[in-house]
């Protein structure tokens, strides 16, 4: 299928323009989502979990890796996951309730806090939060007035994964996707190429753009006035008769690279990983013109359900053992350093290799808000999310 239904298309427009939050005021100075403390320390005996596709493991995909099932042992909580797509369906679970935690990428997380649907975190019940790599410890997006609302988990690039029968050399630009071209194989690109099917997709539009067209003056790809947003909407715009699908499962993507015929698209390290194990002529690479990315935080829900099984979780997620296997099985990087080290399934290059270095290179996912450095105000998330809806649509 090239494009999605009218049907999903109806679905995802209700379920983004939910969660967009309609207002863009600046957060409040002192948000009213404030830790609650439990009224006993005792363990429920259960957590449920929102995560992204690979952050909770327990041997199912692969025997190899599990680190929930000695997390129940220990501590008698039996987890419960419920895998989302984007950042968009993760607040619109998070709005609903019933969940104890989420792992929230940066394009959510303040969105969480703004709506108080999540509470802040005692960093004193952690005790290994100390041992988080201090670039993450005090990050904007989970952290606002002083008071952290998220425990670190995973960061990583959004790279651009290619064919390798098809690109001989990795492609140094993201022009592969955005701009219709013949490929080193001497055919088009259209409809062999994807875009992710979430509105923050927009800031990869835009940090093309910085490069492409330097005179547009953008500086951040998640702050942009009406001028740069106008030229990133074109080109998002022009690039949808070039688009396979705009995807939204990672395991779609899975198999849209091995059965459909698409040779190149923005995706996550999780996906290069399956595919290069499923024997797939499969590479990733950073182009010049550098990556969007995330690095995503553990949250508290304000309603837990769990919040002492809750609290032993945040606290399991960052032994270096659970951060290293994750890395390993997820293509991403450990927020805690000391994982680099000694994980069997890491290796001693395993870090290096998921890109350790690249941290500078990585423009990490935010929320547009309408107040921003710009004098004359920026594009709110909002809008991203009508106007993208509508490039999806046709």
């Amino acid at each position: 299928m090239a494009n999605p239904s009218k049907a999903a298309l109806l679905g995802l427009s209700i379920a983004l323009l939910l969660t967009a939050c309609g207002k863009e005021p600046a957060l409040p100075e002192k948000p009213a989502s404030m830790e609650i403390r439990p009224s006993s320390t005792a363990l429920e005996g259960n957590l449920s979990i929102i995560a992204w596709p690979g952050y909770i493991e327990r041997g199912e995909t692969d025997p190899k890796y599990d680190w929930v099932s000695d997390f129940e042992i220990a501590t008698g909580c039996k987890v419960s996951v419920k895998s989302a797509g984007n950042s968009d369906e993760m607040v619109a679970l998070m709005n609903q309730g019933g969940y104890d935690l989420v792992t929230a990428s940066g394009d959510a997380s303040l969105r969480l806090i703004d709506i108080g649907r999540v509470q802040a975190i005692d960093i004193n019940r952690i005790k290994s939060y100390s041992s988080v790599d201090r670039r993450l410890q005090d990050a904007p997006w989970h952290t606002v007035g002083g008071r952290h609302y998220g425990v670190p988990y995973q960061w990583g690039p959004n790279v651009l994964m290619y064919n390798t029968d098809v690109f001989k050399t990795p492609p140094d630009s993201w022009s592969v996707v955005f701009e219709q071209q013949k490929l080193p194989d001497g055919k088009s690109n259209k409809r062999r190429v994807q875009a992710f099917d979430s509105p923050i997709y927009i800031a990869d539009a835009a940090l093309y753009l910085k490069t492409k067209h330097p005179e547009l003056g953008i500086t951040d790809p998640y702050a942009l006035d009406e001028r740069q947003y106008a030229a990133a909407i074109d080109l998002l715009e022009n690039q949808s008769i070039l688009v396979h699908r705009y995807w939204h499962e990672a395991t779609v993507q899975l198999s849209d690279f091995k059965t459909e015929g698409v040779v190149a698209s923005g995706s996550w390290p999780f996906q290069v990983n399956a595919l290069l194990k499923d024997g797939q002529p499969i590479a990733s690479t950073i182009p010049a013109e550098e990556a969007t990315g995330w690095a995503d935080s553990t949250m508290l829900h304000i309603e837990a359900r769990n919040p002492n099984c809750a609290y032993a979780w945040m606290e399991w997620s960052l032994s270096p053992k659970v951060q290293g296997d994750v890395a390993s099985f997820f293509g991403s990087l450990p927020a805690v350093p000391e994982a680099c080290h000694n994980n069997a399934h890491l290796g001693p290059d395993g870090c290096r290799t998921n890109g350790m270095d690249n941290f500078e290179k990585i423009h990490f996912w935010r929320t547009p808000e309408a107040k921003c450095a710009n004098a004359s105000g920026c594009v709110p998330y909002s809008r991203w999310t009508e106007d993208y809806i509508a490039i999806m649509g046709g």
